[in-house]
């Protein structure tokens, strides 16, 4: 019975782990050392998915194999049957790739060699003179799909409400492993070295002063950048940030109740994060710890790729479960699709391995290096959503903090407007 005891409370510590591990943005132990690259070329870059591509997906999705129905009238079990069969239909059928990569050739898109690998970008810059440069870095099971909405708003603000002071020149990347970006063949490309890589990215578009910003990976990457402190780098804006006190974070790990102490907000994050160790985290355990094994499945089934991200559209966007209510089923498909055809469920599901090192016990520590400014906005459907009081004691150079009533964890995705109101605003008082 005691062997039994231990081996559990050794798997639940690992899947607590792997959930916490971009909420607490920590352990980054692999060098970040950028070598120096011959090529430095910008180049031109265009998306073509071949007609068999298309049609052999189609094929897949309509020759699934199909498990039984759920045994329970929610969504304890995982995505429903019914709601996940919905969408794969449409996938099946009448879902257009060739509209989305269309829109997607549109935008002048661009690769760049650093560190032997090839990156993959969009790059607008604003008509606007003076405009602020600004890399966004997306996050899983997101895309650069997640930041399309706000291009708009963020590089021609006359044209949504906005002064021609607000302008952003913007740069979104998408990280080595995931859509048009190259895959490592070998370990280290972790958050720092990412983050190091997004430097150099910045320098080699001529920008001499720029700001970051990010969600889920993206706001554990901004961290990585902030405590680097590059020349040039003003601040950061994160909309996941990473302010679990140390206390609170150890009580999490060992399944212990919530510290004394704790404000009304205090305990709602705690709550929050406890359910997420509690019934939500499988996910992230399994990637931290055999994101190979995991990519087999996904890699080989589109539904179960489908399926897999579909059940954390439910569950992280600000939808009551049903992530139709944020996001279209195009918007969806157009992640998924992405992953299919670049076929990176294994490598994107990799970074979670790099940052598996994870220290409950320095979470303070570590976002107290920062060195630049940092905003915060918390959105209401955030996986939690972080307390001032936290944000103050994790960031001693909070810059911004501010609560918003719509959104969640895909905040660009899911409320733009929103979104590029608050960046406006958090990055108003670095613009020169």
């Amino acid at each position: 019975m005691e062997t039994n005891i231990k081996n559990k409370k050794s798997l639940v510590n690992t899947i607590v782990a792997g959930a916490f591990m971009m909420i607490s943005a920590l352990g980054f132990s692999q060098k970040n050392q950028i070598k120096d690259n011959a090529d430095t070329s910008i180049r031109p870059y265009h998306i073509s998915i071949s007609e068999d591509a298309i049609t052999e997906l189609r094929n897949r999705v309509n020759a699934t194999r199909w498990p039984e129905k759920e045994t329970v009238t929610d969504q304890s079990q995982g995505v429903k049957l019914a709601q996940i069969q919905n969408l794969v239909k449409y996938w099946g059928t009448d879902y257009d790739w060739h509209k989305t990569e269309a829109k997607l050739n549109a935008l002048p898109q661009f690769v760049t060699t650093i560190d032997g690998l090839d990156i993959q970008f969009i790059h607008i810059k604003s008509k606007h003179k003076n405009a602020l440069p600004l890399i966004i870095t997306h996050g899983w099971p997101g895309s650069f799909f997640e930041l399309l909405k706000v291009i708009g708003p963020l590089t021609d603000p006359t044209a949504y409400g906005g002064k021609a002071e607000d302008a952003f020149d913007l740069v979104i990347p998408s990280m080595p492993g995931y859509g048009f970006s190259e895959k490592p063949t070998t370990t280290g490309w972790g958050p720092e070295k990412i983050g190091t890589a997004w430097d150099v990215l910045m320098k080699r578009l001529g920008y001499k002063q720029y700001v970051s910003q990010g969600g889920d990976w993206g706001s554990v990457i901004a961290d990585a950048m902030g405590r680097q402190a590059p020349e040039g780098l003003l601040g950061i804006h994160v909309n996941m940030p990473a302010t679990v006190p140390a206390d609170v974070a150890t009580a999490l790990k060992n399944g212990e109740p919530a510290p004394a102490g704790l404000s009304v907000k205090e305990n709602a994050a705690f709550n929050s994060l406890n359910k997420l160790y509690t019934k939500g985290g499988g996910y992230a355990g399994m990637m931290v710890t055999r994101p190979q094994t995991l990519g087999y499945g996904l890699t080989d089934s589109p539904v179960g790729l489908a399926s897999f991200f579909l059940d954390k559209f439910n569950e992280w966007t600000y939808s009551g479960g049903n992530a139709e209510k944020s996001l279209t089923k195009d918007e969806m498909l157009d992640d998924i699709s992405l992953y299919w055809f670049t076929n990176t469920a294994n490598s994107s599901a990799e970074l979670y391995w790099e940052n598996n090192t994870n220290n409950f016990n320095v979470v303070e520590q570590r976002t107290r290096e920062i060195k630049v400014p940092v905003a915060v906005t918390v959105f209401p459907g955030e996986i939690y959503q972080a307390p001032k009081s936290w944000a103050e004691r994790a960031y001693k150079n909070l810059s911004y903090f501010n609560e918003v009533s719509k959104g969640g964890h895909f905040a660009s995705w899911e409320e733009p407007q929103i979104f590029t109101i608050e960046l406006r605003a958090a990055f108003k008082g670095l613009r020169k």
